[in-house]
């Protein structure tokens, strides 16, 4: 007797887009195969928010499909990872500090993608040694992660307490997306202590020379208590990360590129999945919605195929 099929779920974070640059790409997509998969697909689930969410629809798909219950700004990213780490994942306040690039300005102190400063481990691992000393006196332990510029923080300052992601920060001002509460004062003091400690490290110094951005702060993301009793089980969708550096920048072009090379890659690969017979799922993320997307039901699926229309890729983009 065959195997059946094996479910396949995508989840293609920055889809749609509501800066200005990458909505005009959008008008003239051109995505075949998303509009073949979407015309056979039946919506099954929606997520809609506004673009002022810590967590970004996206981070709350991904959370719903590993079976996470979470406030906004607080999905236990951080948690999750010390736990592959082998530390005590459900322990008191766990968060992800990250180091970034704040850009200084005349009116306003921007966050920078960290992603795209180029930090390697040798300078994570150097500026962490400096850094602990005075996150201990606040009583949090820095523990280093598997990403070069990415530490792991735990303390109970952080418990409770509800953080922006990288993704909702990037681009916009410091004061837009940081925690005001009381509670975060501590953490908004230590974000400003590194912005002056770091500023004339030797590292900064070499990347001065190398004509790189200096590492000056860093941002907290993933607070979040994970459940004593939570599964070890982390498999979760693919999720497509194509379209994210174009979508920061707002690079219509390049946005518009990297959906086109995802229409024929990964989409074309779920939609073969289809054909195939495979109870595929596809969730589409933009700044305000997630849509999830599945096959529909058995006794009403030969009658749609013999009604399929083609699907407006846009305006399904558009709408996210």
């Amino acid at each position: 007797m065959p195997v059946p099929p094996s479910p396949s779920h995508l989840l293609i974070p920055f889809a749609g887009r509501g800066t200005p640059a990458c909505r005009e790409a959008m008008k003239s997509l051109r995505l075949p195969k998303l509009e073949s998969l979407l015309s056979r697909l039946a919506q099954v689930g929606e997520d809609m928010q506004d673009d002022g969410t810590l967590s970004p629809p996206h981070e709350r798909a991904l959370a719903a499909a590993l079976g996470i219950a979470a406030g906004d700004g607080q999905i236990p990213w951080a948690a999750m990872e010390a736990r592959r780490a082998g530390l005590d994942g459900t322990a008191v306040g766990w968060g992800i500090a990250t180091l970034c690039h704040w850009q200084v300005g005349i009116d306003d102190v921007v966050l920078g993608d960290p992603g795209a400063i180029g930090i390697d481990t040798a300078e994570s691992d150097a500026l962490l040694a400096i850094a602990k000393p005075y996150f201990e006196e606040d009583g949090i332990a820095l523990h280093a992660s598997s990403v070069p510029g990415r530490w792991l923080a735990q303390g109970a300052l952080f418990d409770g307490l509800a953080t922006a992601s990288l993704d909702r920060a990037i681009g916009h001002p410091i004061a837009q997306w940081s925690p005001l509460t009381d509670a975060a004062r501590p953490l908004r003091r230590l974000q400003n202590e590194m912005q002056m400690l770091l500023y004339t490290e030797r590292v900064n110094d070499e990347r001065t020379a190398r004509g790189v951005p200096p590492i000056n702060s860093f941002w907290l993301s993933g607070t979040g208590r994970l459940a004593a009793g939570a599964s070890a089980q982390e498999a979760g969708p693919t999720v497509a990360d194509g379209l994210r550096e174009a979508a920061l920048r707002d690079d219509g072009p390049a946005w518009a590129q990297a959906w086109a090379a995802l229409d024929a890659g990964a989409v074309a690969e779920l939609l073969a999945s289809y054909h195939a017979g495979a109870q595929v799922t596809l969730t589409l993320c933009g700044d305000r919605c997630a849509r999830r997307f599945g096959v529909q039901p058995r006794g009403f699926t030969a009658w749609a195929r013999s009604l399929v229309q083609r699907v407006n890729a846009p305006a399904v983009l558009e709408a996210l």
